[in-house]
């Protein structure tokens, strides 16, 4: 049992980066062009979901991505000072991994691809389950729970609400039309 290396802990943010310029690239454009049909096949999904994701646009979108840069580099800063030991840096690996197979299923549902769902099963799941397995190895790894998986997607919604939330503060309303 020794203390995991960087790569474990600052890894996430390494596999967090290239999840995310994916989410980037594709992101707002999928869901302009997609939003329509969503509607049509998930009839009985609340009409706030929809409002809500008609909003994120170009302008809004790298700010969330570049908010979110900040909570990821502060969890995996924490998860190195700790080695591997933090609540933070843990909550966060298994909020991410857990994302990631959000964006799976989500792909599944929709039959198609949805912007995070390439680099999923290459990046964020691998990634994560062998960082797992290394802090499980190096023994600073709390057993994972029910209760940690619903903390963990609590976690990563939460985190990727305020990012939003920040986001539309600092680039104001959008401009219909615009």
């Amino acid at each position: 049992m020794g203390k995991p290396n960087a790569l474990v802990t600052y890894g996430l943010l390494a596999a967090w980066a290239i999840h995310d310029a994916e989410e980037l690239i594709t992101g707002p454009r999928w869901i302009r062009r997609n939003v329509p049909a969503l509607r049509e096949r998930f009839p009985g999904a609340p009409g706030g979901l929809w409002r809500i994701m008609e909003a994120v646009d170009e302008r809004e979108f790298p700010v969330a991505v570049g908010t979110m840069a900040v909570i990821v580099t502060a969890a995996a800063a924490a998860g190195h000072r700790s080695g591997g030991r933090s609540g933070f840096y843990q909550g966060a690996l298994t909020g991410f991994g857990l994302h990631g197979l959000v964006h799976l299923g989500q792909a599944a549902a929709f039959r198609g691809y949805t912007p995070g769902s390439a680099t999923s099963p290459l990046i964020v799941v691998p990634f994560s389950l062998w960082a797992r397995k290394r802090l499980r190895e190096a023994g600073v790894l709390k057993p994972a729970r029910a209760r940690d998986v619903l903390t963990g997607l609590a976690v990563a919604a939460g985190a990727t609400i305020i990012s939003h939330t920040v986001a539309r503060k600092i680039t104001g309303p959008r401009v219909k039309g615009a």
